[in-house]
Formats: structure tokens, sequence, C-alpha cells
């Protein structure tokens, strides 16, 4: 969670760890392009609008998402702010010619955790393709036992106390262009060939 602590308003949109096309055929540049370049951006934007003026001025992003979670009338900060923060996370969950094996060190936790990095996969699919409406499903630590949960619209584990290791965004958004309705063929495929284990291992401390 680090790699955005230290950023303070205004917020930036962080590049993309590659190029618009790298992760096609699972994903085209044509979505990429959309969910990067005018959501994502969109959300840091009306952040940027929101902050000034207010006590989150000058915070970093987890601090103003663990502020603003429990604050009804802050609900617009913290959904933007949120959004900012799960899509940068989103984007370091994938790389190219990803899936396969995870690292030594994180297949044994998911055994430990799931029995079998493929229970892993099937968790997350099932709480990717369940989660009802928007939201994300994630692969998270916590008290030193893995676990797969999801949120709902911009949900943000870690004000539950939760690490969260990598991240599939289910808005429509994420897989619309290329899969249409298929929620679960947009999740299989990134599972099968984009998950970055090697960044859930970083995450892991």
């Amino acid at each position: 969670m680090s790699t955005t602590a230290s950023q303070t308003t205004p917020f930036v949109l962080e590049p993309l760890p590659y190029a618009d096309n790298t992760l096609e055929p699972v994903i085209t540049a044509q979505t990429i392009g959309y969910h990067y370049g005018k959501h994502h951006q969109t959300y840091v934007d009306k952040l940027n609008d929101l902050i000034p003026g207010t006590e989150y001025a000058g915070m970093g992003l987890e601090q103003i998402i663990s502020i603003a979670s429990d604050r009804d009338p802050d609900v617009a900060i913290f959904n933007n702010a949120a959004q900012v923060w799960n899509h940068n996370f989103y984007w370091k969950s994938m790389r190219r010619d990803g899936g396969g094996e995870p690292p030594v060190m994180l297949k044994q936790q998911i055994e430990a955790s799931f029995g079998s990095v493929a229970e892993c996969k099937k968790q997350l699919t099932k709480a990717a393709v369940s989660q009802f409406g928007s939201g994300w499903a994630w692969l998270v630590l916590e008290a030193e036992q893995l676990k797969v949960v999801k949120t709902a619209n911009a949900g943000v584990p870690f004000t539950a106390g939760q690490i969260p290791l990598l991240t599939i965004d289910v808005w429509e958004h994420a897989y619309y262009l290329d899969y249409q309705n298929r929620r679960a063929a947009y999740v299989e495929a990134v599972l099968d060939k984009l998950v970055n284990w090697e960044f859930a291992l970083e995450n892991m401390g």
C-alpha cells in the first residue's frame, strides 16, 4: 500500500505500469484507454475539486480514505479517493504473461489458507462474479491468513484492517467493451493470463 501513501493534493493520475496495448488480447487498448484515460482520470479530477478548503487538504490518499470512510457527509470524498487508490492498485495487479504458478512463498501461503492455488482462484472468481452491481474482488491478508473478500462500489479492504494483496475490478467499464455481460469470462481470463502474483507477494511485506 506504500505506493500512494505519500501522494498529497493536488493528486495526479499515476502512470500505467505498461502501455495501453500490453494486456491484449485479454484486455484491449480500447478498454484501457477508456478505463484509465476517462474513468480513472475523472476520479482524480473530482477528488482534486473536493479536497481544497477541507481538513483533508495535504493528506495522502490512504489517510483520506481511512478518515472519510466513517463519515457520511464525506461520502463523495471517500468514493473518489478510494477509486483513485483502487485503480492504482488494480493496474499493478495485472501484467503481461501473468497467471501461472505463484512464487514459492506465496504459493505456500495460498495452499495453507485455501488448500490449493486452484481453490484460491475459484474463490476469487466466485467473489467477483457474485458481487451485485459494481465493486471489487480482493485477495487479502488478515491475521496471517489469506482470504478472499469483495467490496461494493469504492470499498477498500484496509478500512476493515485487511491488507490488500491484489484486486479484480468488476465495475462494468472494466470489461464491457471486450466481454459485454460476460463478467465470468473476463475474471477467468484475468486470473489465468494476467494476474500478477509477484505484486501480491510484495504486498505481503
